[in-house]
């Protein structure tokens, strides 16, 4: 059996996205979306114990009986920069292993519109980061990130779990807090930050109602945020960010969130025919119609003044996936399955097959 080195580098030089190893199953890695078993072998309890020995340090093994699993991150130099979660299933180790590029990438090189860009000349208020789990939120959070920090001069707190990018210092400066090894919990990180003098905070993943509260506390104090949420479009976004309180703090919540809401950026990678991922995008700039739509609860009318939001640099996430689909970027099935409605997207197709 490879070791642990050897299985993380088979899986960049293969342009994998993830590794998987699980006990009674081969090795597997993630490529464009799908599990490939790398070889015939099944791990076995012992192999998987020989493999992770050296990541399992007394402290990850304390925190993996307590918690039943442990995030960190991981450097392999010359090859990449790996986020690990080991965990327990059927009374064996399993562990995950992302891959992480070294370099922070630009808006420019994902090729994310111009609007995107500007969202980071704002001083203060919410940037929300939305999609399920591998669509990249993480790297466009990152090159926003990167954007603020070589062009202001500004001091940017992450609180990440765990770290993923590595910043440098430029003309900002920016101290990333890891979840488990700089600070105990994202509670107590958001309770202690505003007294670190920040600029920019970024919260790696808005969980639950603290920390989303906790994220609208510090915009509303004149502090720019940038958070993730596992949501797919705008309208799901404010509708979770919401619902995650009691309903007798939702109208609160609701006014708090009209005031403090830049923009929501959602994103899916689509399997796309050249054997790769494509980025379909939904863009939402708080303008003073969806402000009132927000205070007024009526999310529901959302969808339709993103249509009618182009000239302020709003794009549909069904638009974006007409877009791909017609620019001979997807197939047919990968439209629809990744559509949010995919009655309106079946129509516009079979209108374009005509």
């Amino acid at each position: 059996m490879k070791s642990l080195n050897e299985m993380l580098k088979d899986m960049v030089d293969n342009n994998g996205s993830d590794l998987h190893l699980t006990v009674g199953s081969p090795p597997r890695i993630r490529i464009n979306g799908d599990l490939i078993e790398t070889t015939d072998n099944k791990l076995t309890p012992e192999s998987l114990s020989t493999i992770l020995k050296n990541e399992l340090t007394e402290d990850r093994i304390c925190r993996l009986e307590v918690n039943e699993d442990v995030d960190f991150s991981i450097g392999i130099e010359g090859i990449s920069r790996f986020r690990v979660n080991i965990f327990k299933q059927r009374g064996n180790l399993a562990a995950t292993f992302r891959r992480l590029p070294y370099k922070v990438p630009t808006l420019q090189s994902l090729n994310l519109p111009d609007i995107i860009g500007s969202l980071t000349l704002n001083k203060k208020g919410l940037i929300l980061i939305t999609g399920g789990t591998g669509s990249g939120k993480s790297t466009t959070m990152a090159a926003l990130i990167q954007k603020i920090a070589n062009e202001s001069k500004s001091h940017i707190i992450t609180i990440e779990d765990p770290i993923e990018y590595l910043y440098e210092h430029s003309t900002s400066l920016v101290n990333q807090r890891e979840i488990g090894s700089d600070t105990p919990q994202f509670k107590s990180s958001l309770k202690s930050v505003l007294r670190q003098d920040p600029d920019i905070v970024a919260i790696g993943e808005l969980r639950d109602a603290e920390s989303m509260n906790a994220a609208l506390t510090i915009a509303e104090t004149g502090h720019l945020v940038l958070g993730t949420l596992h949501t797919n479009n705008a309208a799901g976004t404010i509708s979770r960010l919401i619902n995650a309180f009691e309903s007798d703090k939702q109208d609160i919540i609701r006014t708090s969130l009209s005031l403090s809401l830049i923009a929501i950026i959602s994103q899916q990678l689509i399997p796309n025919l050249n054997n790769g991922r494509s980025l379909a995008l939904e863009i939402l700039i708080n303008t003073p119609s969806i402000k009132s739509l927000i205070r007024e609860n009526n999310i529901h009318q959302i969808e339709n003044y993103l249509l009618s939001g182009m000239k302020d640099g709003m794009i549909r996430m069904d638009d974006s996936i007409i877009k791909l689909y017609k620019d001979n970027i997807i197939s047919k099935e990968e439209a629809l399955n990744f559509s949010i409605n995919s009655t309106e997207i079946k129509q516009k197709i079979n209108n374009t097959n005509l």
